[in-house]
Formats: C-alpha cells, structure tokens, sequence
C-alpha cells in the first residue's frame, strides 16, 4: 500500500512501488505455461511478455535516460519484449526484471526530483516526470494483466 500521507519523493516511490508488487503478484503461483497464455483473444499479450516489457522499461527510462547509460534493450526491439521465447523461462524474465529495480533504485537515489536529463526526443525530462510516467506506464499494465490473469484461472483483485 502506498503511503496515504508523505513528501512527494516517498509518494512517487511508493506508487512505483505499489505497481511493480501488483505486477508480481499477477504472475505468482503460475506455471510457464500459465504465464505465456495469451488469454485475451485477439491479443497475444501475455503475463511474461508484461514482466520483460517492463524490464525493458525500467532500463530504459531509470539507466538509458535517467543514468546516461548506453545500454541494448534486454528483449529486443520496443514491441519485441512482448514476445515470449522458449529460451527464456518466467524466472529468467522475473530476475531480469527485478535486477532492473534494483538499479533503478540506486539511480533515482542519486538524483533530486527536479533533476533533468535529456529527453530522448528532444528537451529535457526531469525524475519527477519519469516517476509519473512509469506509474501511469505500470497502471496501464497492471490492468492488462489483472484481465489476462483473471482468464487464466479466475483470480482478480490485487
């Protein structure tokens, strides 16, 4: 649960937080199989196709963006980290994903909310904004699989 009453920073940090465990949870007691049905037809979104997009994410905006590093994409292209191969097992996917978190966290300790970088497209974008960006990103996502994980076995809520 994220704090009902804090500063700004532990706010956006709880949020974030809040949303990367509700990810988790989604996948917890599945099988492989389980977490690469793509159960909403005509979607072919999965619950381990969410896990390494998100690393993805997190890499990009909290180390390409945030740290300056120039770092390959862990699944492939933007779209491709959806895609869910033989070779690469939920618990692959999930360390992937947690590593990712956890320098995340170190970066966006370094760095005040007003800090800025530059923006990928032009411009500059500060921590505050990828912390509002990667909540509204984990949100969009999170329901996503609460539906996907609903039609596998009927489990919803967070």
């Amino acid at each position: 649960m994220p704090p009902l009453s804090a500063d700004e920073r532990s706010m956006a940090e709880g949020w974030l937080d809040f949303y990367r465990a509700t990810l988790a949870l989604k996948c917890a007691e599945l099988s492989d199989e389980q977490v690469r049905t793509a159960s909403a037809p005509p979607s072919s979104l999965t619950l381990q196709g969410l896990v390494q997009h998100m690393a993805d994410v997190e890499r990009h905006w909290f180390r390409c963006v945030l740290a300056g590093e120039d770092l390959p994409r862990i699944h492939g292209s933007h779209g491709g980290a959806f895609e869910v191969s033989a070779d690469v097992s939920l618990d692959d996917a999930r360390a992937a994903w947690q590593a990712e978190i956890e320098v995340a966290r170190k970066n966006c300790a370094a760095h005040a909310l007003d800090d800025t970088r530059p923006f990928p497209h032009g411009g500059e974008v500060s921590l505050r904004w990828i912390y509002t960006h990667m909540i509204a990103e984990y949100a969009r996502h999170c329901g996503h699989a609460d539906l996907i994980r609903e039609r596998i076995d009927g489990t919803t809520g967070v």
